[in-house]
């Protein structure tokens, strides 16, 4: 690393409470920090998305009421500050549901003096609640750590409505020398951008749509990196999900680092930058991802079982808790039969697994099947045993031997 800069973009797995501790100690030093956290919005939902429909449960709960929810983030910006440049750029997006407690908070670390903007994200959307006004905008809080800081104004500004320019049609000729000042610049500059953005987010059959559930559109992160970046400048998003950001730095010519405490969603981000060409050309580092045994035990149960499908090849059930027993499958492009996959992330995996598993896979017409866990029963080996007499081949694989790369399908 050289003048605060990483030899390669990074993608890191982990809290990003420690994480961002790990790159004070190296020095890294952003020139724009983006970050998209969980809402305060009381919600708790589970979705398929992504190429391989990873499943991954999303929790924004926060036992305790608003001033947990405020304290745990607050840990967190106060360690974003320290690693922003002097003259870098802050911006957090948020909603209605914590946005005011918020501000006060990101005003006691950056100074009242040093807020610079509340932006507006509006969109339209369907459906309008009874008794209230329809709710279509998000807030983005913009910081900056001093006063001198990076805008280019001229980098996002956007052309006049047509009728506007209509309008200074009859200054045509009757400006001094004959030169017609406010066309051409209504023209040569275009309109400096306000606070409030009206983009829509991402349809459903849209391409970068990859079915995360608070995924932003790339045109929302284009304006706000364009505006307060440079090219080479270092891109930070702590709560990177999906990857949005990094997707948009990379395309821009930013660097970047993305942190996410999801082993799944840093599955999905490089995927999505592998299709602009970045995993080819070795421009990012992965690191943190989970590496024992006791760090895969402490993965959340569908964060443990997208690791297993990945590592297994397969594809996820498409289907979230009612799987009817089916966490996974192959099908016939990716196996020579049909076979179904259960992850079981239980110290034991005992006879009754694999007896209701045998159901499992006669439900769905399988004649193979793959049960994944960290260790079996005897009883379990003599149900295989018991079933194959059955036509069914089950086969029982250790996570273990899964992580060792010892496993062949």
């Amino acid at each position: 690393m050289k003048n605060n800069r990483l030899s390669k973009n990074l993608l890191i797995c982990g809290d990003n409470l420690k994480a961002l501790d790990d790159l004070k100690k190296r020095g890294v030093q952003a020139d724009l920090i983006y970050l998209d956290p969980p809402f305060f919005s009381n919600r708790h939902y589970e979705v398929v998305w992504g190429d391989e429909a990873e499943i991954r449960s999303f929790k924004d709960r926060w036992a305790g009421g608003i001033n947990v929810y405020i304290e745990w983030m607050k840990e967190r910006v106060v360690k974003m500050y320290e690693v922003l440049k002097d003259t870098g750029s802050f911006y957090l997006h948020c909603d209605w549901h914590a946005s005011h407690y918020l501000k006060v908070m990101l005003d006691e670390i950056f100074g009242y003096h040093n807020f610079r903007n509340e932006i507006v994200w509006c969109y339209r959307g369907a459906g309008y609640p009874k008794k209230d006004f329809g709710r279509r905008h998000d807030i983005i809080f913009r910081y900056s750590k001093s006063d001198k800081y990076i805008l280019n104004v001229d980098a996002i500004r956007e052309s006049y409505a047509t009728a506007t320019v209509e309008r200074f049609k009859h200054y045509i000729g009757n400006i001094r020398k004959g030169k017609d000042f406010g066309l051409q610049k209504l023209h040569a500059l275009g309109k400096h951008p306000d606070d409030w953005w009206q983009i829509q987010p991402i349809a459903p059959s849209a391409k970068e749509r990859l079915g995360y559930p608070t995924q932003k559109p790339e045109a929302l992160l284009e304006k706000i990196i364009k505006a307060s970046s440079n090219k080479n400048d270092l891109v930070l998003d702590p709560f990177c999900g999906c990857g949005t950001a990094m997707a948009v730095s990379q395309l821009l010519g930013r660097k970047w680092i993305g942190i996410d405490i999801s082993p799944t969603a840093i599955n999905v981000v490089e995927k999505r930058l592998d299709k602009l060409g970045a995993l080819k050309g070795k421009d990012f580092d992965t690191i943190g991802m989970p590496t024992t045994l006791s760090e895969l035990k402490a993965l959340e149960p569908f964060e443990f079982q997208n690791w297993v499908i990945n590592e297994m090849r397969a594809k996820q059930s498409k289907k979230l808790v009612a799987d009817m027993g089916l966490n996974g499958y192959y099908d016939k492009t990716i196996f020579t039969d049909s076979a179904g996959i259960q992850v079981k992330q239980s110290e034991k995996v005992g006879r009754n697994v694999v007896d209701n598993f045998e159901t499992a896979l006669k439900r769905a017409k399988y004649n193979t099947g793959f049960v994944v866990g960290f260790s079996f029963t005897k009883g379990a080996h003599e149900e295989i045993a018991r079933v194959k007499g059955k036509g069914l081949d089950i086969k029982l694989i250790r996570v273990e031997d899964l992580l060792l790369g010892k496993v062949k399908i």
